[in-house]
This record gives structure tokens, C-alpha cells and sequence, in this order.
């Protein structure tokens, strides 16, 4: 093949689960209605799998089919019950899949088995997101960041890389070298974190030095659920050049830049990566010296896509996520319902309803952006060193 030539993406097999009973929706009433009951296994895990095509292809693969299960727990060795494995099967065969990607987290022996089942690569939600990080991650600091996330979790999963020792059968020599070559790569892999880790905690250190030189200026901080808007709206205030794209973790490194207010005041404004549901924990350890700003920040200003149907549990997530990091400390919160040019005359007045305290804009309309401005000033009033110039 050219040099030139893009590659083939991979085929991709999406796997969601819903846990718990069966629902039936209610049937419609009227002459016209369906007289059959509706399954709302399908609309339940739709949205999820969903977002799994949005991230699939933020990291290069074309989604071919989709599978969903309903069971009130998970197979512990194969993940799926039989039936829905062997649907599966069949599934990756018609569709010529070379990758099979599972909504929730697997289990290294669940992991090994679905591979071995299949004949095809297997990784979960985890696995795919920290790729997305890999791929993005430009600065030195996020490139450590994400490779400490990805050796925590590879650590545990090191036994299935070394399966095939297995197949050489019983006996003197077959047992201990495959063993030892465990190990050794273990210790490898235990070093490296150490050392990754030592740089980040430099890292934090440098950034706390920095913190307190910049304690005289008010600090606010963008956060929000990926691809809510968040680098539009830091453009449209401070003019940065933040990247930005209609894709899923466009930004990773955090971005400050001085924000001047109608006021005349000033405030130090920072754009934030973004969260996303079931975000690995490795990932969010790992960024703590990136999301320092979020911790320290005096104003969080959490941007919606109040156009995103399931916008509720965006919110619910991302205050989740910071509440984690904010580990109890008091901090202001603004909320913004951005995107409003998507949302119909009705809409926005029930939003408005509802959010009586937010701000509803859209980051591409310059008038409503600075009007925004003059929120933030009015968020920041009653902080001092806000408003030193």
C-alpha cells in the first residue's frame, strides 16, 4: 500500500449491557396502537453505545454492528451469558470485525476468554478511552499522564501476554521460564511507574510554586463533559487558539490565560480537559497535577450542551468527577447552558425555568459571549485579588 494512503480502519463490534430485569414499556392505547409490549432494553443502552461510537471513532475505527444483553450480573469468565456469545460469534464473522469493543470494563480473565473465543482483538471502555489520551496527548506532562494511566492498567493484565507459555503442557523447563519473564516484566513495568510518578510530583510541585505567585488574581476554571463547548467558549473569551473540534477530548493539557473583565478587573481563566462517563480512574489519578486548577479554582464555571438530550447525567458526572477532586473544599459554581442556537423557543424557556441561576449562550455569538463576560465579573465582585490589574 502508498505511503500516502490512509489506512483501512478497523471493523468494530460494539458490546453494551444493561444490568437488572427486563422492562416493558406500556402499550399505546387506540385503534391504531401495537398490540405487542415495547422492549426498552434497546432504547436503555442505545445512548451508551452511542457515546462508544463517538469514542471508537475518535480513535480511528469504523463501527459495523452492535450487541446488547440485559442481565442482572455479568458471566464472570466470559462476561456474556452463551447464548449472546455465540450471537456474537456470529456477528464478528458476517461483519468481518477485527476489533470487539465492550461498553464496560473487562476482567483480565474475561478479557483472555472473549479473545480466545472470538479470534479477534478485545478491549473494553478503558482500554479504548487511555488509547484516545495516548493519541492526543502532545506536551511531555500529558504523554507521562497517560502512560502512567496505561502501565496501571496493563500491571494486572500482564499473565494474559504470556498465555501461550501454557499451550507448551507440563514438565522440567516449561513452567519456569515463562514464570520468570512474568516477573521480570512486572518489575519493569513497577519501575516505570515509580519513575513516572516522581515526575508528576515534580510536576505538582512545580505548578504549586506557580499557584502562589498567581494567588493575588481571582482563579475560574471551564469545566464540562467532553465536547460540551468548553475551548469554543475559552476562545470566543480570551482568544487563545485553543484547539477545537466537534470530537470527544479535543483538549488534554490545561490552557490559562488572563481573562480581562468589563469591570476592569482580572481574573486568570482556565480550560480543563473534559470528563466523560465511566472515566477511568487511572486517568483521573494521573491528571491530578493537570486538574490542579480545577482544585484551586475560585469560580468553576460548568459549560452544559444544553442541546444533548441526555445533558442531566452529563451534569451529574462531571460534579461527580470534581466533587472527587475538590475532596470537601467549598468553591462557587456557574453554570452554563451553552449551545442555545440548537434549542427551539420552547426549549430554552423551560431551560430557563428550570436553571434560574445559569447562563444560557451560545460560545459562537459574540454579543452573548460578551455579556457572559460581565457575569463573570459579577461572580468574582466580591473576591479582591479578582480584580487586581
Amino acid at each position: 500500500m502508498p505511503k500516502d494512503l490512509p489506512a483501512e480502519p478497523e471493523r468494530a463490534i460494539l458490546v453494551g449491557l444493561t444490568r437488572g430485569p427486563r422492562r416493558r414499556a406500556a402499550r399505546p392505547t387506540g385503534s391504531d396502537a401495537n398490540p405487542g409490549p415495547v422492549d426498552t432494553d434497546s432504547a436503555t443502552t442505545e445512548p451508551d453505545l452511542a457515546e462508544l461510537e463517538l469514542l471508537t471513532g475518535t480513535a480511528g475505527g469504523r463501527v459495523v454492528g452492535r450487541l446488547r444483553q440485559r442481565r442482572d450480573a455479568v458471566h464472570s469468565g466470559s462476561f456474556l451469558s452463551r447464548g449472546k456469545l455465540e450471537q456474537l460469534k456470529e456477528l464478528v464473522e458476517n461483519q468481518q470485525a477485527d476489533l470487539v469493543v465492550f461498553d464496560d470494563e473487562l476482567s483480565p480473565a474475561q478479557a483472555r476468554n472473549l479473545s480466545e473465543a472470538l479470534d479477534r482483538k478485545v478491549i473494553d471502555r478503558t482500554e479504548l478511552i487511555l488509547d484516545i489520551f495516548a493519541r492526543r496527548a502532545r506536551s511531555r506532562e500529558a504523554q507521562v499522564q497517560v502512560e502512567l494511566a496505561q502501565l496501571e492498567y496493563l500491571l494486572p493484565r500482564l499473565t494474559r501476554m504470556w498465555t501461550h507459555l501454557s499451550r507448551l503442557g507440563g514438565g522440567i523447563g516449561t513452567r519456569g521460564p515463562g514464570e520468570t519473564q512474568l516477573e521480570v516484566d512486572r518489575r519493569r513495568v513497577r519501575h516505570r511507574i515509580g519513575v513516572l510518578r516522581r515526575q508528576l510530583e515534580a510536576v505538582d510541585r512545580e505548578r504549586e510554586v506557580q499557584g502562589r505567585r498567581r494567588r493575588r488574581l481571582c482563579r475560574v476554571s471551564l469545566v464540562g463533559y467532553t465536547n460540551a463547548g468548553k475551548s469554543t467558549l475559552f476562545n470566543a473569551l480570551t482568544r487563545a487558539g485553543v484547539l477545537e473540534e466537534d470530537r470527544l477530548f479535543a483538549t488534554l493539557d490545561t490552557t490559562t490565560r488572563r481573562l480581562a473583565l468589563p469591570s476592569g478587573g482580572v481574573v486568570l481563566l482556565s480550560d480543563t480537559v473534559g470528563f466523560i462517563r465511566k472515566l477511568p480512574h487511572h486517568l483521573v489519578a494521573s491528571f491530578r497535577a493537570t486538574l490542579r486548577e480545577v482544585r484551586e479554582a475560585d469560580l468553576l464555571i460548568h459549560v452544559i450542551d444544553a442541546a444533548q438530550p441526555r445533558f442531566r447525567e452529563q451534569m451529574a458526572v462531571v460534579e461527580r468527577a470534581v466533587e472527587g477532586l475538590l475532596e470537601g473544599r467549598p468553591t462557587s459554581w456557574l453554570l452554563v447552558l451553552n449551545k442555545a442556537d440548537r434549542l427551539d423557543e420552547e426549549q430554552a424557556i423551560a431551560l430557563r425555568g428550570e436553571f434560574l441561576q445559569a447562563a444560557m449562550l451560545s460560545a459562537l455569538d459574540r454579543s452573548q459571549v460578551s455579556q457572559f463576560r460581565g457575569r463573570i465579573a459579577e461572580e468574582t465582585r466580591e473576591r479582591g485579588p479578582g480584580h487586581a490589574t
